[in-house]
Parts: C-alpha cells; structure tokens; sequence
C-alpha cells in the first residue's frame, strides 16, 4: 500500500502534502518510517525533488531522527539513506547538507553498535565524499580516523572496506592529512584492501593511495616499503595493471604508481614505470575506450612524463598516441581537452623530434589556438602550457607560429586579468616569443608588451619577476635603439634597483643580462649610456659590492666589460676609482673558486679599456701601468688556464707602446 501513495512532488498541493509532513514529525515510529520512506522513493534520481524536500525544511528533521538514539533503528537507517539521495543532488543541496553537520553526526553515528546503520552511515560518507567541490576533509579528527580504519579491517564486509577507502581519499588532500593517515597506518591497511580479490574493494583503495601519496615524498616512500602478508604495495599495483583486469582498477593503479614515482619512490628506469605504467597509460588513451577514462589516462601520462624526458621519447614512440591526443582534443568535455593539452606539453618539453611530429599533426595548431580563445580558463590553462612547450622549438617560432600569429590570442589573454597561475604560464611562452630571431617581436610590442613586463617585475610572485625580466632581456638582445630607451625609461631606475637588490638570484642574474643586452652592441653603447650611463654604473657598483655568487659578479663585470667596449664610454670607468679598484681586485684574487670566473673577465674589460687605435688610448694605457696592471697582467702569463691566458697575453699586447 505505501508504494501506491501519491508522489512527492514540488507542485503537490499543500493539502495533499501535509500528510506526509505531518507524519514525518509524528510520535509513532510507523508513521514517521512510512513517511520517511515515501520522500526517500521520491528523490531518488530527481534534483528538482530534492529542492522540494530541502525547501519544506525536511532536512533538519531527518538529521534529528538519525541522531536520537531513542528513535528505532529502521528509522533512522531510511533517514540516513534519504539523506544519502539528498547528496547525490545539486552542489546547493550538498553545501546545506554539509552546513548542517551532516558530516560530524555521520561520524558520531560511527561509534554506536547497530551493523546496519553503521553501514548507511559510511554510505552516506562515501557518497559526500565523492562531491569535489564540498570537500570534507577538515571535518575528520585522528578519532575519526582510526575508527574508520576499524570498520575496513580484513575481517569487515567488502562494503564497509570500499565505503572506507572512498571516505579516507577525501581526507588527505593536504601534506598535514596526508602525514597524518600515514602515522596511524593508513598504508598498512590499504595494502591490505588491495590483497582482496574484488573491485570494487581494490580500486578505491588504489584511489586512496594515489591521493594519499601525491607530491608527498615522506609517506610515498613509506608506501613503498609498505607490504601485506609479505607483498609490497607496489607489486600488488604492478598486478593490477595487467590488461586482463577491469579498466578503471588499471587507471587507478597507474595513477598510484604515477604519483609514487613523481613523489621519489619509483625510479623512472623502474621497469614497473617504463614498461608497465606508461604503456597502460598509452594504452588507455587509445579511442576504443571511454572519453572519460581516456581523459584521467592522458591527465595521468602527462604528469608521468612531464619532467622526464626518457619517459617522453618512450611514450612518443607510439605512432597511435598523437592520434588518440588530437581526438581527445575533438572532444566536447572540459576535461578531455584539457588533457589532451597538457599530454602534449609534457611530451614536446625537451625533445625536437617529438615537438616536431607534434606539431606537424594535422590541425594541432589550430586547436591550440581555439583553446588560447576558449571561454573555459582550465582550457585556456592547459592550451597555454601546450603553446610553452612547443614555443622552445626555434624553427617553429620562425613559421608555424608566426603563419598562425598565437601571440595575438597569447597577448589577449594577458592583458584579460588572468589568474597567477594562468599568468605564469603564458609569460613564461611570452619570453620564447619574445627570442631574437622570433618574427613576432615587434607585433608584440606593438599590443603593450612591455608595459605588461614592466608590471610583473612588480609582482609579489618571484617566478613572474623572474619571468618580466627574463622576457625584457629577451626583448632587449639586438633590439633597436627605441625598443632598449622604451624598456628603460619604462622600468625606471628605482625598479632596477629593487631587482637588482631581489632576493630570488634568478631575478637578479636575467636583470643584469638585461643591463647587458641594453648597452650592446657596440653600436648602441654610447648612446645608451649618454642617456642612462649613471644609473648602469651604480646598478652594477650594488653588485659588486654585494655578498653574491661569483657567477653574478661575471655578468655585471661583463656589463663593464660592453660599457669599455664603446667609443666614449669608456671615461665612465676611467674616471671611476672604485670601478678600475674592483677590476685590479678581482684580477689578483686568488680564490680558486674566482680565479676560472672573475679573473677572464676583469682581463675582458682591461682589453677593451686599453685596445690601441682608439682616441685616448694611450692615455688609458698610461693610466692603467700606472695602477699597476700591466706587472698584474704579466704575473697572470704563468697560468695554466688557457682561456685567461690566451686573454691576458691579447691585453698585454695593448700596452707595448707605452
């Protein structure tokens, strides 16, 4: 009879519905059940009954009757079941459900001893669990957790093992959860749920350890070392990606290996990795299998071989992988594509070849521009990182990316507001497009490049200082005489200064290449310095003066050495007593750690201040005997280092007249 009643529904009259109401909040337990279940039949599969049911402020009730013990058992069971269906529904239904401490009186539930509504319980956790974008992971405290890890012991039923596993992914999605899990033995138990002969037991637990493991070197090796009745971990994962097992326990457990080995406890030559995981992963990305499974492969062999290229060059043999990447990219989803965007990247990161054969499929690169136009910024994202990868090709910044003009799109979406990480990316592509032998320079000037670089070497975010002077001095290399006065007058002297000073060593090595840049060629010396000679001058004093590597004191002796390389700038360092100082200095010093770097280029920059033939310069030769360089220069002639030698002997050569 209870089955035949009138449906829940939202256009229900209130008379018609009142009953069920009123008997969900009635004293009699036969009542309340017939009426729990009655709303509990009419969710099922339907978010616009779901909204019903919470709008009629059902939901506080059904958490009240699953939290009093005094209520009986079968009624609170179907209010954890309806709860359940509630869950499945809208993210709306599932934030106001968590909101309402769904999660904690779940939990609290945990500790009675009624099997049953034990088990709807970890249902229900399973299912908010599996909601990514409510997580739940701040509602478990280490109590929780252990009496989770007791419910999934072997001797529990395989629904309690599955319903654990799903749960204990969700809690460790930060480093702190993940140490956590892994102290009280969160591995040991998993390894364990991978010794079970059954799906849907094994694949969560793979689930589980690829989350508990990712970028966490700690806990990865301890999984590694990991075993249950004498079997690693990894051995039972190396099983479960054999090709006569379900697709998805594949996936799972190559995504598992995938993080192990990215977090440090697989070797990338571990024959595990090399011949196992990545040809899964190739395997699945193959058009006969599901778009979605297909997705998480590419997602995974992306991440697999993103920074190593043996990986790369292995996983590109496969002639069907391109093709199988460029159909996904075809795809409608989100996720496809983003995937298919971010395989790419990783396989054209190093090698010519593979970014070659990439880029010569047909109709790539026109997807890579559609994705740089998309509306969606995961695609724009992955789109983006796909365009940085291939834009290390030189020959390919010379055609195929200036016949399909990606800066304008590229330029478009910095100059959009992009977020930090989208903005890193595509600076960091900028900085290729930017080469001095790239066509696409001056169009990219044109669209406010440098006004764009200028403002990330003010950003908060070391790498995108990094990556606005890394573009600048690209930008800066043989460029005309305009584009270096624009980039100056620009950046200003006092933001030179701040970089010069930055604490990040990346920055300031590309600032001072971009001082260099600035005042060469020869030809662009003296006027460059005529306009902002004081300001180089001072900016490489810092520098010099400053406790830094020997390598940074290289380049801005260099920057020394282009500014004696001009016609008339060279009084700037001959009138300079603390300049000419340094370079006597660092000629004499005898640090081994100096003498290969310094000293070749302090004998550079005394070459260029006393070559002949030039006007005044008998008087620099005169002036630097004086200062004693020429009995330095000839003590230097005993060296064993060729290079200095070779440097020493040229510039001694200047002074034979004097």
């Amino acid at each position: 009879m209870l089955y035949n009643m009138q449906p829940f529904t939202a256009f229900m009259t209130v008379e018609s519905s009142r009953s069920y109401i009123d008997d969900l909040y009635s004293q009699d337990a036969s009542k309340c059940l017939t009426s729990i279940i009655c709303i509990k039949n009419s969710v099922i599969g339907s978010n616009r009954q779901k909204q019903s049911v919470i709008a009629q402020g059902i939901v506080p009730r059904l958490i009240y009757l699953l939290k009093e013990k005094n209520t009986k058992t079968d009624v609170r069971i179907e209010a954890t079941v309806t709860i359940g269906s509630l869950a499945k529904g809208t993210d709306d239904h599932v934030e106001l459900l968590i909101n309402s401490s769904i999660v904690q009186t779940l939990l609290e539930v945990l500790n009675e001893d009624e099997p049953k509504l034990i088990d709807a319980c970890l249902c229900c956790l399973r299912t908010l669990a599996n909601q990514e974008h409510h997580p739940i992971n701040s509602k478990f405290d280490i109590k929780d957790t252990q009496k989770l890890l007791l419910l999934a012991s072997p001797s529990e039923s395989l629904l309690r093992q599955s319903c654990v596993a799903t749960i204990l992914t969700s809690a460790c999605k930060t480093t702190k959860e993940q140490n956590n899990l892994c102290l009280i033995g969160v591995p040991t138990l998993l390894a364990s749920l991978l010794s079970v002969e059954n799906p849907s037991v094994r694949i969560p637990a793979a689930t589980c350890l690829a989350s508990l493991c990712f970028n966490n070197t700690t806990v990865a090796q301890e999984i590694g070392s990991t075993s249950y009745r004498d079997i690693k971990i990894i051995t039972y994962l190396s099983v479960m990606i054999s090709r006569d097992k379900p697709i998805e326990m594949q996936l799972e457990a190559a995504r598992c290996l995938t993080n192990l080995h990215r977090a440090g406890a697989i070797s990338a030559f571990d024959p595990i990795i090399t011949y196992k995981t990545l040809p899964c992963l190739v395997r699945l990305c193959q058009v006969e299998h599901p778009e979605a499974q297909r997705s998480v492969a590419a997602e995974t062999l992306a991440y697999l071989t993103e920074v190593d290229s043996n990986l790369q060059q292995i996983a590109a043999i496969s002639n069907q992988l391109v093709g199988a990447l460029v159909d996904l990219l075809a795809c409608s989803s989100v996720a496809a594509r983003t995937a298919a965007f971010r395989a790419f990247a990783s396989l054209g990161a190093n090698d010519e070849d593979i970014r070659k054969r990439i880029i010569d499929t047909k109709c790539l690169m026109e997807q890579v521009v559609e994705g740089l136009t998309d509306s969606n910024k995961e695609i724009n994202l992955a789109s983006v990182r796909c365009l940085h990868s291939l834009s290390r090709s030189v020959q390919q910044l010379r055609t195929t990316f200036q016949d399909h003009s990606v800066w304008r799109p590229l330029m478009s979406l910095l100059l959009d507001d992009p977020s930090p990480e989208l903005l890193l990316a595509a600076s960091s592509t900028l900085c290729n497009l930017l080469l001095e032998f790239s066509p696409a320079k001056e169009p990219i000037i044109q669209q406010g490049a440098i006004q764009l670089l200028v403002n990330l070497t003010n950003s908060p975010h070391p790498a995108l200082r990094l990556n606005g002077v890394w573009a600048l001095m690209n930008l800066a290399f043989q460029a005309e005489q305009r584009v270096k006065s624009q980039i100056l007058t620009t950046l200003g002297t006092d933001q030179i200064f701040r970089l010069l000073a930055d604490s990040d060593p990346g920055v300031l090595m590309k600032t001072l290449g971009l001082l260099r840049n600035l005042v060469s060629p020869r030809s662009h010396t003296d006027t460059m310095m005529a306009l902002h000679g004081t300001q180089v001058i001072q900016g490489v004093m810092v520098v010099l003066d400053g406790t830094h590597s020997p390598e940074v004191k290289e380049q801005a002796l260099l920057i020394l050495s282009n500014i004696a390389d001009g016609e008339r700038t060279k009084d700037s360092i001959m009138s300079n007593k603390d300049i000419l100082s340094k370079l006597i200095d660092y000629m004499t010093h005898s640090a081994p750690c100096l003498q290969s770097v310094l000293q070749e280029s302090a004998v550079f920059c005394i070459g260029n201040l006393s070559r002949k033939g030039e006007p005044g310069a008998t008087e620099r030769q005169l002036k630097l005997r004086e200062l004693g360089v020429v009995n330095i220069l000839q003590q230097l002639m005993g060296t064993s280092d060729t290079i200095l030698f070779n440097r020493v002997k040229s510039t001694l050569s200047n002074f034979t007249d004097v």
